[in-house]
């Protein structure tokens, strides 16, 4: 639009007053002394065509005007002045701004993954009965709320069979803890709703980022339910058998975990996406180049592994979440071993007791799932799996020559940090194993596996192919190719400016 207004400037002073009635004025005017005095006025007038059929039979024109070129070079080149309708519109690739706060998003509910496992250490998560989610928000603020709050959890399974000694003062310990993380979970809420509903009004984010960020917001409250119904189960005895350590349902916890890694990994992902959107679109011609290289069916089988690597890593964390829940990281503690073999005894991993059915149909799964021993032999193969998984594939990029000249640098930069963060996560499981899961080895542990998780996901968004970015990119390309003859065109349309 720059180049249309000087245009404008020298060709408005040669415009007469009567250039502006509009054209039903002048088919109504019948006199003859009106059509008379219009065509009377001067030649500039006289040129002037309009699209419509009534100007086009009463004021014939001899020469194309400014006005007419200006439009017709507007038109050539697919532009128009932004109305109420334009504003309105989602972009085709979301703000720099929406990619940081997303990011910054994610680095909080790694935070409270973290916290939230140092809440579980610590017998902490019991310690509030309640659900309140909006008057919940403040702790209790005199001597009768605080004994309120206490003889709540004196009602409650674990203070009768864990700490039947415990005061008011070692209450405040832990309820502050379980707060904590509540008010947490709150920030990370509003933090990300309000945001978001400020970007998507504002037309900060693309179409499908929109939905996205909705569902992430259903999945953040989802969120919530589930940390309740998973401190509910633990508020009762009939879960556990009768005098044993009471504790959540190792279900509930790792549904609990799997709903916080999923929502991670969707505000990461669409974080580094936006930002390599960006990235690839500043620069189209080195953008197209590099998807095409990507795209390229050398590179077919380490993409495709990138992804079973994501899918193994979550998997082998949630299998971790049930060794949290059933403590199953108290016994055999020590590696690779466990007890006098490297397995213990059948009878041990499928025992008849964890199965409720008499024909016994069910020992398999109930085994795998709640039978302590079997849960931890489970996560040793899963981890041992994603370790080798990981270094092989770390192999097949640098020792094949094919694979090494096809991978990007960046590619090859990621996958050596997974291999280092999948050998300190090894470092980390082991050493929590062999020292009785102290707390520091054991929440370490935890940070690890989503820290894994993320280095994963950094190099998938690397070597991934989106086909949407890459159709923006060459659409992009096109419209750079035509700007030479957008710009034959304004050097014509300023010579007919000047001879008028």
């Amino acid at each position: 639009m720059a180049s249309v207004f000087p245009g404008f400037r020298r060709a408005a002073p040669r415009l007469g007053q009567d250039f502006f009635i509009c054209r039903q004025c002048i088919s109504q005017a019948r006199p003859a002394t009106r059509f008379a005095k219009l065509r009377g006025k001067s030649a500039f007038l006289r040129n002037v065509r309009f699209n419509s059929a009534v100007a086009g039979s009463e004021i014939p024109a001899k020469k194309p005007s400014p006005l007419t070129s200006l439009s017709q070079t507007i038109a050539s080149n697919g532009t128009k002045t932004p109305s109420a309708g334009d504003k309105s519109s989602f972009p085709n690739t979301s703000s720099k701004s929406v990619a940081y706060w997303l990011l910054g998003s994610a680095a909080s509910v790694f935070g409270i993954v973290v916290f939230g496992g140092l809440t579980r250490l610590t017998e902490s998560g019991l310690s509030i009965t309640e659900w309140k989610p909006v008057t919940g928000s403040l702790p209790p603020l005199s001597n009768a709320d605080w004994q309120s709050e206490f003889d709540k959890y004196r009602a409650s399974p674990e203070f009768k069979l864990l700490n039947p000694h415990m005061n008011i003062d070692e209450f405040k310990k832990i309820y502050y803890m379980e707060w904590g993380h509540r008010l947490w979970g709150r920030f990370v809420g509003l933090s990300f709703v309000i945001p978001a509903v400020y970007f998507v009004a504002r037309r900060k984010v693309s179409v499908n980022m929109a939905w996205r960020l909705l569902g992430i917001s259903g999945l953040i409250g989802f969120q919530g339910a589930i940390g309740w119904w998973m401190v509910k189960s633990g508020l009762k005895d009939d879960l556990f058998a009768p005098g044993s350590h009471p504790r959540v349902s190792q279900y509930r916890l790792t549904a609990h975990l799997g709903a916080a890694f999923i929502c991670y990994t969707a505000m990461l992902w669409n974080g580094l996406s936006i930002l390599r959107d960006i990235k690839l679109l500043s620069n189209p011609t080195k953008g197209q180049e590099h998807l095409l290289r990507l795209s390229s069916p050398t590179l077919s089988v380490f993409r495709k592994s990138v992804a079973g690597l994501a899918l193994l890593v979550f998997t082998t964390a949630m299998s971790g979440g049930l060794v949290a829940g059933l403590d199953a990281g108290l016994i055999y503690n020590q590696f690779p071993r466990m007890g006098d073999g490297f397995i213990p005894p059948k009878s041990e991993l499928f025992s008849k007791f964890y199965s409720r059915k008499e024909d016994g149909s069910d020992i398999w799964w109930r085994n795998m799932l709640e039978n302590p021993s079997t849960v931890q032999l489970d996560h040793r193969i899963l981890a041992t799996t994603t370790f080798t998984a990981i270094l092989a594939l770390w192999a097949y990029s640098r020792f094949n020559p094919k694979i090494k000249a096809a991978l990007p640098r960046a590619g090859s930069r990621g996958m050596t940090g997974v291999v280092h963060l999948v050998c300190l996560q090894a470092l980390l499981g082991i050493s929590t194993l062999i020292y009785l899961v102290p707390i520091p080895l054991a929440a370490a542990h935890q940070a690890g596996s989503l820290a894994l998780l993320t280095g994963v996901l950094t190099l998938g968004n690397r070597v991934w192919v989106p086909k949407r970015t890459l159709k923006l990119v060459q659409n992009k390309l096109k419209r750079a190719a035509a700007a030479p003859v957008s710009a034959h065109t304004a050097t014509l349309r300023n010579a007919a400016i000047k001879r008028t």
